[in-house]
């Protein structure tokens, strides 16, 4: 004898895990994005957004840190501009950026050619090694890299003058003041850059080497023909990281030289420490740092319109 089924029934599958779930409204998952990223939010408008919104507002007043500031216009920006002070400043951080950027850039790009070798021995520790360097802070490298220049107790001094060579104190010399904190900063930041250029050359794919080795073409026409071409993206990242770094040059020259000798050191950022915090006027060091901002953003869109460019005429 066999039982009719249950009618009026229908089956239904198990309901997963933690109950059914609705489909969310574009509202709801609007606030719930903006609830994830509220926290976020609030940290980057209160130290970013709004230090940069009163030092522009700032930068139109007399600002001193002392009584109500009073707006001045333009006076500011006009000094900026006159004051033979922020002329010397300028130069100085031409010069250092001209001396830093093509020295650290050729030097990560070179080494990271050598060591992107895999028949090179003890690859992994020359990597870490040069890359140390990168970690450590450099307010503490510039400290050591001062002792280890000093003309008394500085062990370079003492290795050079057991080969015959005497450079006295190079920190104050006016001549070899900057590139010493230049030589520092390529010390400190070349192995970040060395990084990028490694990722970069391992991003290149193998056939294309082995496809220009069938063609005949030697170790100088693969860099020229393959390898630069296809690290233009990697070059206008790390040149306009490069440049950046130079143009807000302030810790090794604050640590080892302040400025001096005889101002031989003085950069734009050196120069907005002073205005701001030792001649109290902040809303000259204000301006200042908005000149530098826009000569920053300006370089950047310079270089990001030239290799965008090459890269089109590459393709």
């Amino acid at each position: 004898m066999t039982t009719a089924p249950p009618t009026g029934r229908r089956y239904r599958p198990p309901a997963p895990l933690g109950g059914r779930r609705r489909a969310d409204s574009p509202a709801h998952r609007t606030a719930k994005a903006a609830a994830f990223l509220a926290p976020a939010l609030i940290v980057l408008g209160a130290f970013t957004i709004w230090p940069m919104l009163s030092a522009l507002r700032l930068s139109f007043t007399d600002a001193s840190g002392f009584g109500d500031p009073e707006f001045i216009g333009l006076e500011n920006y006009i000094g900026v501009f006159t004051d033979p002070d922020i002329l010397n400043a300028v130069t100085n951080t031409a010069l250092y950026t001209v001396l830093f950027t093509p020295v650290a850039v050729v030097a990560a790009l070179g080494l990271a050619l050598l060591l992107n070798n895999p028949r090179l021995p003890f690859r992994g520790f020359f990597r870490t090694a040069l890359f140390v360097p990168f970690v450590v802070s450099f307010s503490v490298a510039a400290f050591a890299w001062s002792y280890l220049v000093d003309p008394q107790v500085g062990l370079l001094n003492y290795w050079l003058r057991g080969l015959g060579i005497q450079i006295g104190n190079v920190l104050e010399d006016p001549h070899l003041a900057m590139p010493m904190v230049v030589l520092v900063a390529v010390w400190k930041l070349f192995g970040f850059y060395f990084v990028i250029f490694l990722a970069g050359l391992q991003d290149i794919p193998t056939s294309v080497y082995e496809a220009a080795r069938m063609d005949g073409a030697g170790a100088w026409s693969r860099l020229r023909n393959v390898t630069l071409p296809m690290l233009s993206n990697t070059m206008a990242f790390v040149l306009i990281f490069a440049m950046i770094a130079a143009l807000q040059a302030f810790d090794q020259i604050y640590v080892m030289t302040g400025g001096g000798p005889y101002g031989s050191t003085q950069t734009l950022v050196m120069e907005i420490y002073e205005s701001g915090f030792r001649k109290l006027d902040i809303g000259f060091a204000s301006a200042l740092s908005y000149v530098l901002l826009a000569a920053t953003l300006l370089l950047s869109l310079a270089q990001f319109v030239f290799f965008g460019r090459k890269e089109k005429d590459l393709a």
